[in-house]
């Protein structure tokens, strides 16, 4: 037999024996938690009172342990034999049980309680007793409230939400926002936001790196992005949408100091609005420019003067350049070029002196194409093109090398073909779309008119 058992020792536990600091462990335990919790034995006497239960009813553990039950202290009489019949009820009863009753504080006010209570087993399976875990009412109707708000923005919210960890990926996400990405839900998480979004995710990110340092900011913010996935099923991938986007960064409550989690993105999206209030003030501005032309004309002596005038008002955020080409013959259509806009930074249009020499435009371009149709003709070198591949797209046309965009439209007046206006954008403008299209043959039409007259005096 070794020395330890000789002695009578032993460096294990016994069967009985409890380990070193149980004891310590379990009061650290009990007194750490969120809830307040009581226990007690099969006699009703309380056994433990955590320093949450003191907090709630301002009786300490060492008022309160060891006392029969809450009769005579933490309930009146008249409710005391219901609620001790009711919490006593669990120590025979399977699972937990729930209730709601007025408590009675120290300083002998009362507080609604809901209080969950569940038998205490021995080892041989019969109960020792109850331990029950109880709040305020208010704090669990707020717990509540809380839960069942993160359930309804996570399921039905009818706005795109996006919890966004510390390191920009998308965490958990509603199916309003998995719908706005294209993509299912479970396909958005860990996922980078550039892999979702293409142009406008480093304005996205940006705000998303604001927010984890300095906080919620004060309003919503609007943000135009492109959608990669398809959305709504349709093909439709790099849409452009205007989403009304509103941050939260979150911070876990059980840490000491204020630790980000994340941020809690709310989006809307508004591209319909927004596009409808565009153009509306677009228009607005198009028809202001329109009068303020017609006031500027007015006082040219010049119809060719006035011609050029009514363009520089039309060039004013719509396009960069303008080229008056004049009908010198119709088979084949020969343009001669009559009026244009510097080649380099924008600039007035003026009138050009060539002589009478036709432009050498190749076939199949759109301003002779615009004289046979007798209509406009919209053409692009494409979006996001190399520069030196727009560069030769533009001198192949006989255009200013920054032209990306054009539309050519129809000078008509008094039932003949006089030529074509033919305006151009830079690669910092859209292509020209049905609006622009009508914007600009309102304009012709009235330059038609200068041009007519001019002819008809130097006649």
């Amino acid at each position: 037999m070794s020395a330890s058992r000789q002695s009578g020792t032993t460096d294990e536990l016994g069967p009985e024996e409890p380990e070193p600091g149980s004891a310590e462990l379990l009061a650290a335990l009990l007194d750490g938690m969120d809830a307040a919790l009581c226990a007690f034995d099969a006699d009703g006497v309380v056994t433990h009172w955590n320093r949450e239960a003191e907090r709630i009813l301002g009786w300490t553990a060492a008022e309160a342990v060891g006392r029969h039950g809450f009769t005579g202290w933490a309930v009146r009489p008249a409710d005391a034999g219901d609620v001790e019949e009711r919490l006593l009820s669990a120590m025979d009863a399977p699972g937990r049980q729930v209730h709601e009753f007025a408590l009675v504080t120290k300083d002998g006010g009362r507080v609604l309680v809901r209080m969950q209570s569940a038998s205490v087993r021995g080892g041989d399976g019969k109960s020792s007793g109850v331990y029950c875990a109880f709040s305020e009412v208010h704090a669990q109707i707020d717990l509540e409230r809380s839960i069942a708000l993160s359930e309804a923005l996570f399921e039905t919210a009818s706005w795109g939400v996006v919890l966004v960890d510390a390191d920009l990926r998308p965490a958990v996400v509603n199916e309003h926002a998995a719908r706005a990405f294209g993509v299912g839900r479970s396909a958005v998480l860990g996922r980078p936001l550039a892999d979702l979004l293409g142009q406008g995710v480093e304005e996205l990110e940006s705000a998303l790196t604001h927010v984890l340092a300095e906080g919620t900011p004060p309003a919503p913010a609007e943000m135009w992005v492109t959608v990669r996935a398809p959305v709504g099923g349709e093909d439709d991938g790099d849409a452009r949408r205007c989403w009304r986007s509103g941050f939260l960064r979150l911070a876990s409550p059980l840490a000491e100091e204020p630790v980000p989690l994340g941020v809690g993105w709310l989006f809307l999206d508004i591209t319909e609005a927004k596009q409808t209030e565009q153009l509306a003030a677009q228009l607005r501005f198009r028809s202001q420019q329109l009068h303020r032309a017609a006031r500027a004309t007015a006082e040219c002596e010049d119809p060719t003067e006035a011609a050029t005038v009514q363009l520089d008002f039309a060039l004013a955020g719509f396009a960069d350049h303008a080229l008056v080409d004049l009908l010198a013959g119709e088979n084949p259509v020969r343009l001669v070029r009559a009026a244009a806009t510097p080649a380099g930074p924008p600039g007035p249009c003026r009138p050009v002196a060539t002589a009478g020499i036709p432009v050498r435009y190749p076939e199949g371009h759109p301003a002779p194409q615009c004289v046979e149709r007798v209509g406009s003709v919209r053409a692009s070198a494409g979006v996001g093109v190399p520069a030196e591949r727009a560069r030769e797209w533009a001198a192949a046309r006989q255009w200013p090398e920054d032209s990306v965009h054009a539309l050519c439209v129809v000078l008509r007046s008094r039932g003949r073909t006089l030529g074509v206006v033919t305006f151009l954008r830079g690669t910092g403008r859209g292509v020209f779309d049905h609006s622009d299209a009508a914007y600009a043959e309102s304009v012709a039409a009235r330059v038609a008119v200068f041009l007519d007259l001019s002819q008809v005096l130097s006649s």
